[in-house]
């Protein structure tokens, strides 16, 4: 009916021996293979070249340009802030944010506006957040 434990053990050490043997044969065999692509050697033709870079299809995409220019808006956000001299909604700062020349794409800008000072609203940021989509600068929130 079923095997006794000894044969389960001499069975279990069988596959692992043959895993061991297999593991070897797979190694040796992706150590032949790339020493042959070094080398150029050999009956395997040559790797296909890697397609060329394409140029960036939207400036935004690079993560440095897009952080300076995240920082510019909370700056400019912080600037309308100050100038209101109380806590505005998203969408009152939105059209201050238009006028200085910042584009915030999507269907709601307000929405992407709002998740933008939302992240830069915590411990120690530059904004705090006072309630649905409301900030002010977190020097200004502080009642003390």
């Amino acid at each position: 009916m079923f095997p006794n434990e000894a044969e389960v053990e001499a069975a279990l050490a069988a596959l692992r021996r043959q895993r061991d043997a297999l593991d070897r044969q797979i190694a040796d065999h992706a150590l032949y293979l790339e020493l042959g692509r070094r080398l150029g050697a050999g009956s395997l033709p040559p790797p296909a070249p890697l397609p060329a870079a394409e140029p960036e299809a939207h400036p935004g995409e690079d993560i440095a340009a897009a952080r300076r220019q995240g920082r510019a808006l909370v700056a400019a956000a912080l600037e309308i802030l100050h100038e209101a001299g109380r806590p505005l909604h998203a969408g009152e700062i939105l059209p201050g944010l238009t006028a200085r020349g910042f584009d915030l794409p999507g269907h709601d800008p307000v929405a992407a506006l709002n998740t933008r000072l939302w992240k830069r609203s915590g411990p120690g940021g530059p904004l705090r957040r006072l309630g649905d989509a409301v900030y002010a600068p977190s020097e200004e929130a502080d009642p003390a």
